[in-house]
């Protein structure tokens, strides 16, 4: 990232560092600034992050108080509508209250700290039924439970930017790459692909629905976004909202015939019943032309190249097996 440098050395925290986006995350803000300090936590501390369950109300604010963060990437929460489902209150525990005591925390004992928290455009839900690309004007309409809660978040915090906080709201669109697991739809493309050609499955691959259409980003441009957050928190208003989108919508039956033509494997596509969502958005694509003016930011990476990427590692998980 070619940005403008912070005048002194920082502490930026990331919660939910071990996560798929935290992971990618991490790096990224060391080598964008190596004077700052960058903290990790996550909810069992493993490989050397802090502990932190972003339900425990105590916990998160004796935290806060002991690393005076000048930035915090909330990103701890239930990311899949799966696991949402599986457990409704933890889900509400988690993406709700957890922030609500992570920006209590910040007023309380680091009032000067940038909280940076990442929404989900899912939250947009029924407004995309207007079918055409939307912008942070458009009203929250979730449509299934874990957008409810991303939603709810998203509002209860940007009540309290009137306290005080200082809150930037992210809402990026679907992002995919390295290092997501198979709840998500390319690397459950990918996993199954893989073990196909490695003969220890069937060459038969379930699938969801195909004909929706998303709006892809890859991680590497997500995570340059937020570096460039990062950089520039102090030129941002306190209640700023940001999409990152790439404005193109790509049918998801697309993306697998791109990663079926890459398999020397005949194999058939089944679609499965259980993969399927109740009241799913036909297409779904954001604008993140204020992401531009005010970041500089824009994503540079293709969505067919980061199936191809996402791809070529599943093949390298099952070859280590």
């Amino acid at each position: 990232m070619n940005d403008r440098k912070p005048s002194r050395a920082r502490t930026i925290l990331v919660t939910g560092a071990t996560g798929f986006v935290g992971s990618h995350l991490m790096p990224a803000l060391a080598a964008s600034f190596p004077e700052d300090r960058i903290v990790g936590t996550s909810h069992q501390g493993e490989g050397g992050l802090k502990t932190l369950d972003v339900t425990q109300r105590e916990s998160v604010r004796a935290l806060i108080a002991a690393e005076a963060p000048d930035i915090c990437f909330h990103l701890a929460g239930i990311a899949a509508l799966g696991e949402a489902l599986a457990d409704r209150d933890r889900a509400w525990r988690v993406n709700l209250h957890g922030s609500l005591h992570l920006a209590e925390a910040i007023l309380a004992e680091a009032p000067h700290c940038r909280l940076i928290f990442v929404s989900s455009a899912e939250a947009y839900g029924a407004s995309f039924n207007a079918g055409t690309p939307l912008d942070e004007t458009a009203p929250l309409a979730p449509m299934n439970l874990y957008a409810a809660t991303k939603a709810a978040a998203d509002l209860a915090l940007g009540a309290q930017v009137r306290e005080g906080l200082r809150l930037l709201r992210l809402r990026p669109f679907n992002h995919t790459g390295p290092g997501q697991d198979e709840r998500f739809v390319v690397p459950a493309f990918a996993g199954q692909i893989a073990r196909i050609e490695a003969g220890l499955i069937a060459p038969e691959l379930f699938v969801g629905r195909l004909t929706s259409e998303r709006d892809f980003l890859d991680i590497r441009d997500v995570c340059d976004a937020y570096a460039r957050c990062a950089a520039r928190e102090g030129d941002l208003a306190d209640d700023e909202i940001l999409n990152l989108a790439s404005g193109r919508a790509v049918r998801i039956g697309d993306l697998l015939e791109r990663m079926l033509a890459l398999s020397p494997v005949k194999i058939i596509v089944r679609q499965e019943s259980s993969r399927l969502r109740n009241a799913e958005m036909p297409k779904a694509i954001g604008a993140a032309g204020k992401a531009g003016k005010l970041l500089g930011w824009q994503p540079r990476i293709e969505i067919e190249e980061t199936v191809e990427t996402v791809l070529r590692e599943a093949r390298k998980k099952v070859a280590a097996f």
